[in-house]
C-alpha cells in the first residue's frame, strides 16, 4: 500500500460509504423504474458535492442523472458511468423464503457481504466512485481536473420494450453535440472484481424462422419439413461454431463462437410446418458484425436444400449497431491503464490486474462512437449477478472506494503539485 493509499484508507467513513450502497439497493430500479433510484442519487450526488446536476428523461418517465465535481482547473477530465436499472427478481423471495435475503431490497450484511439485487450489477460501482468523493474531502485532497459522473438507464434486457441501451444513447448524444464536455478517458463500473477490463467482446442474436409446408403423415411426400431443415440448419451452424473458434483467439477474450439457445417447432401428427431457432454470436475486438451476419446468413442459406423452403432472419437486439453491440479494445499501453490498475493494487493487492470482459455493456458507446478510451472497473463478481446470489464483498467495495480516490488523484492531478 502506497502512502496516498494508506493517507486514503485511514480517512475512509466505512459506515456512510456502507450506508450509501445498502440506500441504492433499497431503491429498486428494474428496468422501467430507473426514476425510483435516481432520486435517491441526486440527493446523494447534491450531498457529496457535485454540481450541474441534470436529471433528464431519455424516455418519458425514464431519467438520467449527471453532474460535475469541478477540479481547479488545469487538469484531465474524468468520467465515471454506469446503469441505474437492474434484472427482474422474480422468484427471489421464494428462493430465500424464511432467511434474511428474503428482500431482494433489503440489502441484508451476512459474512461481510452485502446482498441484493443490483448490488453487484451495478450499484456497487455507481456508490464507490461516490464515496470516492467524500473520502478525498475527507482527506483534504482537491483535485485539479474535473469528475464527471453519469448514471444511466436501459442498460438491462429482459423487460418488455425496453434494454437498448436508450439511456446511454440519449448521454453519448449529448456529448457528441458539445452539450455535455467530452471527458479525457472513462470508466463505466460494471463489475469485474476490481479488475481493469480494457477489452470487451461483442455480439449480436439472430432470431431465425423456417417455414416449409405441412402434410398429413401418412403422406409425407407431399409436405415440406420444416424440422428437418432445421436439423441441418443447425448442423451447419455448429460447425460454423467450430470455424469460428478456431480462426483466431483474443489474448483477453478468447475465441469467437456461435451458441444456439432455442429450438421450437414441430406438427400435430403432420409434417412440421414451421420451426424458429435463436442464437447469439461472440465477436473479438476487429470483427465486424456486419460481415459475422452477413457469414451466418450465407451459412443457413446453404444448409437448406429443399427449394420449397424458406427462411427468415431478424436480429432483435441492437445496441450501439442496428444488429448487436460491437466489440471494443483500447490501447494497451494506455497510460491510464496503469494509473488504475496501481491504484486498486495499492488498495487491493492481488486485485487490479488486466483482464476482458466476458460481457458487453455500453464502453462501445464511447470507445467506437465517440473515439474517447474507456474501460471496466468496480467491485463486484458478473458470476454471481443476475442471480439469486448477487452480492458484493464488504472488503472489496472498501478497496475500490479508495482505489477510485487513487486513481481520480493520478488521472486528474491534484492541488499544489
Amino acid at each position: 500500500m502506497n502512502a496516498l493509499s494508506k493517507t486514503l484508507r485511514d480517512a475512509l467513513d466505512r459506515d456512510d460509504a456502507i450506508a450509501l450502497l445498502r440506500g441504492a439497493i433499497s431503491h429498486e430500479s428494474i428496468t422501467g423504474n430507473e426514476a425510483n433510484v435516481v432520486g435517491y442519487l441526486d440527493q446523494q450526488m447534491r450531498k457529496r458535492g457535485i454540481e450541474n446536476l441534470d436529471t433528464i428523461d431519455f424516455l418519458p418517465g425514464r431519467p438520467n442523472i449527471s453532474g460535475t465535481r469541478k477540479g481547479a482547473g488545469n487538469g484531465r477530465r474524468l468520467l465515471f458511468i454506469g446503469h441505474t436499472d437492474t434484472v427482474h427478481v422474480d422468484g427471489w423471495r421464494e428462493h430465500w423464503a424464511g432467511d434474511p435475503r428474503e428482500d431482494p431490497f433489503g440489502a441484508p450484511i451476512i459474512a461481510d457481504e452485502i446482498w441484493g439485487r443490483g448490488a453487484g450489477d451495478l450499484k456497487a460501482g455507481i456508490c464507490t466512485s461516490l464515496a470516492a468523493l467524500t473520502l478525498l474531502d475527507r482527506a483534504g485532497i482537491r483535485l485539479k481536473g474535473d469528475v464527471d459522473f453519469a448514471f444511466v438507464g436501459d442498460e438491462e434486457s429482459g423487460q418488455p420494450g425496453s434494454g437498448v441501451s436508450a439511456g446511454v444513447k440519449a448521454h453519448t448524444a449529448r456529448i457528441a453535440s458539445g452539450d455535455l464536455p467530452r471527458p479525457d478517458f472513462v470508466v463505466y463500473t460494471e463489475p469485474t472484481r476490481l479488475a481493469v477490463y480494457p477489452a470487451q467482446i461483442g455480439f449480436f442474436i439472430a432470431d431465425i424462422t423456417i417455414t416449409g409446408k405441412s402434410a398429413y403423415f401418412g403422406v409425407p411426400e407431399l409436405g415440406h419439413d420444416a424440422l428437418k431443415a432445421s436439423h441441418a440448419v443447425m448442423s451447419a451452424l455448429w460447425a460454423h461454431s467450430d470455424t469460428i473458434s478456431a480462426r483466431a483467439e483474443h489474448a483477453l477474450v478468447g475465441k469467437g463462437s456461435l451458441l444456439i439457445t432455442t429450438l421450437n417447432g414441430g406438427g400435430f401428427i403432420a409434417v412440421p410446418e414451421r420451426c424458429t431457432l435463436s442464437l447469439i454470436r461472440k465477436l473479438l475486438p476487429g470483427e465486424s458484425l456486419d460481415s459475422a451476419a452477413a457469414e451466418l446468413e450465407c451459412v443457413i442459406r446453404g444448409a437448406i436444400t429443399d427449394p420449397k423452403i424458406t427462411m427468415e432472419i431478424t436480429y432483435p437486439a441492437g445496441r450501439d449497431h442496428a444488429l448487436g453491440g460491437t466489440a471494443t479494445e483500447i490501447d494497451s499501453d494506455h497510460p491510464a491503464l496503469a494509473m488504475l490498475g496501481s491504484a486498486v493494487a495499492s488498495a487491493m493487492p492481488g486485485r487490479g490486474g488486466v483482464e476482458g470482459a466476458p460481457f458487453w455493456s455500453e464502453t462501445p458507446f464511447f470507445v467506437n462512437g465517440l473515439n474517447i478510451p474507456a474501460v471496466y472497473c468496480a467491485p463486484g463478481d458478473i458470476r454471481n449477478c443476475h442471480t439469486f446470489e448477487e452480492r458484493v464483498s464488504v472488503e472489496e467495495y472498501l478497496a475500490g472506494v479508495v482505489a477510485f480516490a487513487d486513481f481520480m488523484t493520478r488521472f486528474c492531478g491534484v492541488e499544489g503539485n
